[in-house]
């Protein structure tokens, strides 16, 4: 059984990821932190496909919570690893800097980029030791372009960016690749309270990208057609920002 790892699998584009992995045939491992139901719904839609999944909830923001839910799945499946992770956790907490709290810096960064570190690191050494192993980081068009009211938001997908073009470097000779998506608009949860109308006059497209067209990209990167491609940070957003 191959194993992939999604982060912030419950809802939008980590579910969409979570079902496009299953139908390439990986058994998926669904975090959520808070919302169970959306997370059991993610469930059954991959079972209803004829996949396998499992709900492994943890805040990816916590390094002590990572590492109890990981040790006791790595125990309950002690011949498996898991081979391909999507690093999809993030929230918006959107302001101008100048009315910005530490509270929504930080936990905007807590769950974006340590959450990136924490859970990488925790996986990492298995990718190394079986000499295969698909890390693809869910980054953002704020992080490339920057945007205003999201100072927090840009900092930590650009930083991100960063962490994957130099993590890619150094896993590369074992055979593990680590590639970025960075999403323009895509009708989700965290887009639904955005001015849609008005943003899609920006977009060459005309719309807001689904869920489904960045899970293709992401399956295609954690495929084996992908073996040549890391440190990349591939955009998806209808020609807004490229």
């Amino acid at each position: 059984m191959k194993y992939a790892l999604v982060t912030g699998g419950s809802r939008g584009i980590g579910r969409a990821v979570c079902l496009q992995l299953s139908k390439m045939g990986y058994a998926v491992i669904i975090n959520y932190a808070r919302n169970e139901s959306a997370a059991l719904v993610t469930k059954q839609m991959t079972e209803n496909q004829n996949g396998v999944a499992e709900l492994l909830p943890f805040d990816v923001s916590s390094p002590a919570a990572i590492e109890e839910a990981l040790e006791q799945w790595q125990n309950n499946h002690p011949n498996d690893y898991i081979e391909v992770l999507v690093n999809n956790a993030g929230v918006r907490q959107d302001t101008m800097l100048i009315f910005m709290q530490d509270e929504q810096w930080h936990n905007v960064l807590d769950t974006s980029l340590n959450g990136f570190f924490y859970v990488t690191r925790r996986l990492l050494k298995n990718m190394l030791t079986h000499r295969y192993g698909r890390i693809i980081n869910i980054v953002s068009l704020s992080g490339i372009k920057g945007l205003p009211g999201q100072v927090n938001y840009s900092a930590a997908k650009a930083a991100l960016i960063g962490a994957t073009k130099a993590l890619a470097q150094e896993v590369a000779p074992r055979k593990v690749t680590v590639n970025a998506v960075a999403p323009g608009f895509i009708a989700t949860d965290m887009t639904k309270d955005l001015d849609e109308v008005t943003l899609k006059k920006m977009i060459p497209t005309g719309r807001f990208g689904e869920p489904e067209e960045v899970a293709d990209l992401v399956g295609f990167l954690a495929s084996d057609q992908a073996a040549y491609i890391t440190g990349e940070v591939i955009s998806i957003n209808g020609g807004l920002y490229t």
